[in-house]
């Protein structure tokens, strides 16, 4: 079996044993019907992976760097809030449209494990949220803004997994509200100091309307504002 040969028929194991997950969401799955699936023997599936285990962990880590593949196509607008806005609808695309691969890398739970693979897109996160407590955009800590993101996140994926098919408007109104929580942008009032906050997001979420340049400044001037 030629380097080439042998990527591609792990590569098919791997596709295979995805779409046997995504077919039956939270069921246990055989070894020989992914390899009947991919076309191989079993000494194949395990030459490749050692074991169930092996495998199940290879798709972990093929998912997640399809995942992060397809992130890093997506430019930055330049605004922390708003790349967490597009980062969550690049989340759930991913997971509709690779069911499979997005239920074994969020969906199989183990108390106190976490996949080393999904540490990457955790520290992406995190890393927004910290560039927008440093623009003093947060009302909580950046650590947490990542937390509450990630955990609603996952779990609406999850539910339009199960659901199969895409539902936006519960999508965006769930993002919307985590947002909200974490700027402090909820039910704001003249006088109140979150009203700042409430323009700047609604800025931020809709650069179009005064144009790039211009919605900068503006976050910039009401930034400075509320330090006086």
């Amino acid at each position: 079996m030629t380097e080439v040969e042998g990527t591609d028929t792990r590569t098919r194991l791997l596709e295979a044993a995805a779409d046997l997950i995504a077919a039956t969401p939270g069921e246990d799955f055989s070894l020989r019907a992914v390899c009947d699936a991919a076309g191989v023997k079993m000494p194949t599936l395990y030459h490749f992976f050692g074991n169930k285990q092996g495998l199940v962990e290879a798709v972990v880590e093929r998912g997640f760097d399809m995942y992060l593949s397809a992130k890093s196509s997506t430019e930055s607008s330049g605004d922390p809030i708003q790349d967490l806005r597009l980062g969550w609808d690049a989340h759930v695309a991913f997971g509709l449209e690779n069911p499979g691969f997005y239920t074994l890398m969020y969906g199989k739970v183990r108390p106190g494990y976490s996949p080393e693979a999904q540490s990457k897109p955790s520290e992406i996160l995190r890393g927004l949220t910290l560039k927008a407590e440093q623009d003093g955009r947060l009302v909580v800590g950046h650590e947490q803004a990542a937390a509450h993101v990630l955990a609603t996140n996952i779990g609406v994926t999850l539910r339009l997994v199960i659901q199969g098919k895409n539902d936006p408007e519960l999508s965006a109104g769930v993002r919307e509200g985590v947002l909200a929580a974490i700027t402090g942008t909820g039910q704001s009032e003249p006088g109140d100091g979150r009203l700042g906050h409430a323009v700047i997001e609604r800025a931020a979420a809709n650069p179009d309307i005064l144009g790039e340049t211009e919605t900068q400044l503006l976050i910039q001037w009401i930034g400075r504002l509320g330090e006086v």
